[in-house]
């Protein structure tokens, strides 16, 4: 509950847009930055800009729609010295606003893409996903599904950073509400372009996340999901939006 009453604060900072959440990736010291520094802080923000999962492995069906908001909460180490060599006086906690969509295809399949971004910073952020359920779940039987994603950094000159992830998740509905977990792994490739990259070199990562999130549906056609996911940092969302 504690988890959830932080998530539900987050967003409510991110829709009133807080300046204090603002900030530029532009690496003002480069020129002092280590390559272990670096692989630390691509580890960091790459678990950070992965695809958030936010829903249950059940599928939304063929004529299924699911159109959300999402906003997403990560506590970084902002005393390193590498985040104050990538942006200074970096905040210790980042959240970010995402517009999601989810359609439904046949045979389990649900595709979906995003767009998100740091207000009033030069952090923007795309993707896309598919999932694809193994057992679609019942009244007796939980939910089963695996997803595929990738995401890629927007708007910083001097850093060309993607993911890729893949996962599994279960699903069990109870009433209105539909707890889930699920674990996997998330590829970061992380590399240096402009100054930054008189300095340091590429790093290619391999993270394993795990989450766990409960959607409850309160009424028709409306959806709220809380969810918790640990990569290399404790990061927490909260999306609400329309299924359909």
């Amino acid at each position: 509950m504690r988890r959830l009453i932080l998530t539900l604060c987050a967003l409510s900072l991110l829709l009133a847009g807080g300046e204090a959440l603002a900030w530029d990736l532009n690496f003002p010291g480069a020129s002092s930055i280590a390559q272990g520094e670096f692989k630390d802080l691509s580890r960091e923000l790459g678990s950070a800009l992965g695809y958030r999962n936010l829903a249950p492995p059940a599928p939304l069906g063929l004529t299924g729609f699911d159109v959300a908001v999402q906003g997403s909460l990560i506590n970084i180490k902002n005393d390193s010295s590498y985040w104050k060599k990538a942006a200074g006086d970096a905040p210790g906690y980042v959240g970010y606003p995402t517009l999601r969509v989810r359609k439904g295809l046949p045979l389990g399949i649900d595709v979906g893409a995003m767009y998100s971004y740091v207000v009033d910073s030069n952090i923007k952020l795309y993707g896309v996903e598919v999932s694809k359920a193994i057992l679609e779940g019942s009244l007796s039987t939980p939910a089963l599904g695996l997803r595929g994603t990738y995401t890629r950094l927007a708007g910083v000159n001097d850093l060309h950073l993607q993911t890729a992830g893949v996962d599994a998740s279960v699903s069990k509905g109870l009433l209105f509400l539909t707890p889930y977990a699920g674990a996997g792994m998330l590829w970061i490739d992380s590399k240096p372009h402009g100054t930054l990259a008189s300095f340091v070199g590429q790093e290619k990562i391999w993270q394993p996340r795990g989450f766990a999130g409960v959607k409850i549906s309160p009424l028709p056609l409306i959806g709220v999901t809380a969810e918790i996911e640990y990569a290399a940092r404790p990061i927490y969302s909260l999306k609400a939006g329309l299924s359909f």
